[in-house]
């Protein structure tokens, strides 16, 4: 039998280590929904995003508030406040909701059509006395087999979590 030497032990270990370091690093998590705020913000005011769309659906504006009222929540630490002079302000409104626009054909008939909103949003810092404007837009398809009351009616859900989640990574990822 062969006796161990000192600089086999060494190696042994260098490569043990090496090992727990990789495996260590490769538990990095990548959070994409991660809020980066200035540590020294510390309210928020939503103020309700209207509806000023040529065609209005009525549900989308007050399920838009309220998804994005509970992500902020949720996912921040940022206390909400009704006063003016919180340290953020968000406002805005939906430009557009049309889903009228064909984008697909087969045998020279609509096959695809395609809902698309808009929504401004301003972001006013009043720590730093600055002011972002921004749109988010986004567009959804949907069968033109169906009328676009029901197309609309299958999509509000998926347009809601769309819309806020762009909105969300806007205001606090620099997205």
């Amino acid at each position: 039998m062969k006796k161990i030497t000192g600089s086999y032990h060494f190696n042994y270990l260098f490569i043990c280590l090496s090992i727990v370091m990789l495996l260590s690093a490769c538990k990095v998590k990548y959070a994409f929904n991660d809020a980066v705020i200035d540590p020294k913000v510390k309210t928020i005011k939503l103020e309700f995003i209207d509806n000023k769309a040529s065609y209005i659906n009525p549900q989308l504006s007050p399920k838009l508030n309220d998804k994005l009222q509970q992500k902020i929540t949720n996912q921040t630490k940022l206390t909400r406040v009704t006063s003016d002079d919180a340290h953020y302000v968000v406002s805005g409104s939906i430009v557009t909701y049309n889903g009228t626009q064909t984008v697909g054909i087969s045998n020279r008939q609509a096959s695809t059509n395609r809902l698309t909103v808009t929504i401004k949003i301003k972001l006013k810092k009043n720590l730093e006395n600055t002011q972002d404007d921004f749109e988010v837009s986004r567009s959804f398809d949907y069968s033109a087999n169906l009328s676009f009351n029901t197309a609309e009616a299958q999509l509000l859900d998926e347009v809601v979590r769309n819309m806020v989640d762009e909105i969300f990574n806007r205001l606090f990822s620099n997205w």
